[in-house]
């Protein structure tokens, strides 16, 4: 049976301190045996912006980048993939955005589609579509963080094959990893949330994070977890039979079951009011 070992990285970055808070990340991944190992969304540069200015100085090149190139590097070494998420600028823009990297180098990138409060002052929404990507003999999905308010999302992603979807995150309701087990159990895939801790102040607000790092498998459960406050990475075998087998039983299927023709108001612009 095909199986995916994958990790998530849990740790408190510290804003602005882009080589610092890679060395770290990359040091807590050592710790673990991988094929898959996702950081925290923004891990290099920190999540709480004050100002345009610093949004320009942080963001990077998808391809050039301090994170593509130290992750690049690692991946290379280790023989094998990492997920991490970084400030990203491309064509003038900027976003909230994750790479996807192998021993051969980046290889995809997924801009972040819901940006939660003030991350609307600072990125731009994201404007690439959902993908599916190979890792060894796995499909992998990529999102980010707020995107776990949004079920489409997820759904999207096991229709076109997903049987892992890495969540780079920095959440902070108390209730998103609970909500993420339903995500996992609705479309029965696994999951990989990576999510920091600690609390950020700066002149741009103050954010507590919540830790409680997880991977869920498809039947919704939590085969690898971390507390709330704990820096430290956590690895888990996936058997991706489990993610492929839609059945519920004997003769009803998850998605053979559904009637896309009854679902239009899932895609229709609602407006405000």
């Amino acid at each position: 049976m095909p199986t995916l070992r994958i990790a998530f990285v849990q740790g408190r970055p510290e804003f602005g301190r882009t080589e610092e808070n890679l060395e770290k990340g990359l040091a807590l991944a050592a710790t673990v045996e991988a094929d898959l190992v996702v950081l925290p969304e923004l891990w290099a540069s920190g999540y709480v912006f004050s100002t345009h200015a610093e949004v320009a100085a942080l963001a990077e090149d998808a391809r050039t980048g301090a994170t593509a190139r130290a992750i690049a590097w690692a991946a290379k070494r280790e023989k094998r993939h990492y997920v991490v998420g970084f400030a990203e600028v491309a064509r003038g823009r900027h976003y909230n955005s994750a790479m996807l990297v192998g021993p051969g180098g980046v290889k995809a990138v997924y801009r972040k589609l819901h940006l939660f409060e003030r991350e609307q002052e600072w990125f731009s929404p994201g404007n690439l579509p959902l993908a599916i990507h190979r890792v060894g003999s796995a499909k992998l999905g990529l999102l980010v963080c707020f995107d776990w308010r949004f079920p489409e999302t997820f759904r999207a992603l096991a229709l076109m094959g997903a049987d892992v979807v890495a969540h780079p995150s920095n959440l902070v309701f108390k209730n998103a990893q609970t909500a993420m087990l339903t995500r996992t159990l609705e479309n029965r895939i696994f999951t990989v949330t990576a999510n920091r801790t600690g609390t950020e102040r700066r002149p741009g607000g103050t954010v507590p994070f919540t830790g409680r790092s997880q991977v869920v498998s498809p039947g919704g459960e939590a085969i690898a977890k971390a507390g709330a406050t704990a820096e430290i990475a956590l690895a888990v075998d996936c058997d991706l039979a489990q993610a492929r087998d839609k059945s519920l039983t004997g003769i009803t299927h998850l998605f053979d079951n559904r009637r896309p023709e009854f679902y239009g108001a899932l895609v229709a612009k609602r407006r405000r009011g």
